[in-house]
């Protein structure tokens, strides 16, 4: 065999290379593969999964003893979507209160609020206190359009919390979107200079669920060392479940969980950087008592139309103002000591100039 492959036109061994590659590819619902420059194929060293693998050290709890949600809520309600009333949910114990909105209905209330939240943080009580349900359901007239995330959570880095199994709303529930998976249709492509990238082939509007970056789920530490010895691109595929961090006190950056999708993960893995994105990343559970495994899932931060690269920031940062972009811009340029830096080439108006990894 090895005789064979040495003996092999390079043409011969890229259309083998391809034919296994879209042979892994075909077990992934909805994907393609494209590449109208050449004859190349993504790095057959990648798995696709789908779902988290845990490594050695990492732990989840069992989905059958999530805490769901009961009455009030039940299956019936809603218009037969289930989940009416956001602040008696037991899923949205722990969601973001509308502070807002609060502060305008009842002044005496609110600062009771801030104490407590002050007092106890994550687990601070707020039954009873204004807040939303993730996603905006579809009109009755055109039950085809697509459920999207509610501008409250899409403007802001607040937690979405989706009901689970073991809630009494039932499967059509309108707060389970992410969980039920990825419904539009992918292209993994080769684009003109920054290797292999993924579009949407159909619109997406606004707050449109994609996809979650799924991995091995490492260690901090087992992170480190293959940060270390992985190059100074291995930082691009490795995530940090540090959402929660500081809101235990056994939960630290040192202490949370890692996600490696490099080698094994879903299409997302190709999604490539840009300094001003049309996708951001959010924090999804459906267990509010676990902060240290979540989904890490994308939604369209605009309309997008078909056929355009999909980006991300790799930062991960919140809108930047324009002399801030020039600071790091500056700083990264006069830094000769920085190995991590490299050049951005995501051609962004704002683009950081320098890409941190």
């Amino acid at each position: 065999m090895l005789q064979d492959a040495t003996q092999a036109s390079t043409g011969k061994a890229e259309q083998e290379i391809r034919l296994a590659f879209e042979k892994k590819l075909s077990h992934v619902q909805k994907v393609r593969l494209e590449n109208k420059f050449d004859e190349t194929t993504p790095s057959l060293d990648f798995t696709f999964i789908d779902k988290f693998v845990l490594g050695d050290g990492v732990y989840r709890s069992d989905p059958d003893a999530h805490e769901g949600c009961e009455l009030p809520c039940k299956s019936n309600m809603g218009q037969n979507i289930g989940c009416e009333y956001p602040s008696s949910c037991k899923c949205l114990e722990f969601a973001a209160v509308i502070e807002e909105e609060l502060e305008r209905k009842d002044s005496q209330l609110f600062q009771k609020y801030l104490q407590e939240k002050a007092k106890s943080g994550y687990f601070a009580d707020t039954k009873g206190l204004p807040k939303r349900f993730p996603y905006q359901r579809p009109p009755k007239d055109n039950p085809l359009v697509p459920a999207k995330l509610q501008k409250f959570y899409l403007e802001s880095r607040y937690p979405i919390y989706e009901c689970n199994l073991n809630c009494d709303c039932g499967p059509v529930c309108k707060s389970r979107v992410v969980q039920k998976g990825r419904k539009v249709p992918l292209t993994i492509f080769k684009t003109a200079n920054r290797g292999w990238g993924v579009k949407c082939d159909e619109d997406l509007i606004k707050g449109e669920f994609i996809d979650t970056y799924i991995g091995e789920v490492i260690t901090n530490h087992e992170a480190e060392r293959r940060e270390t010895t992985g190059g100074k691109d291995k930082a691009s595929y490795l995530y940090s479940l540090d959402k929660f961090v500081d809101d235990v006190a056994d939960l630290t950056h040192d202490t949370c969980f890692v996600v490696d999708g490099q080698f094994m993960g879903g299409v997302t893995r190709f999604i490539n950087h840009s300094c001003e994105p049309n996708c951001r990343q959010y924090t999804v559970s459906y267990n509010k008592h676990d902060l240290r495994v979540y989904d890490l899932a994308f939604f369209a931060c605009e309309d997008v139309e078909a056929g355009t690269e999909l980006t991300f920031d790799y930062m991960d940062k919140d809108e930047e103002e324009e002399d801030d972009v020039k600071r790091k811009r500056e700083i990264a340029a006069n830094d000769p000591d920085n190995k991590n830096k490299r050049l951005c080439d995501c051609g962004a108006a704002k683009c950081r100039g320098y890409l941190w990894v």
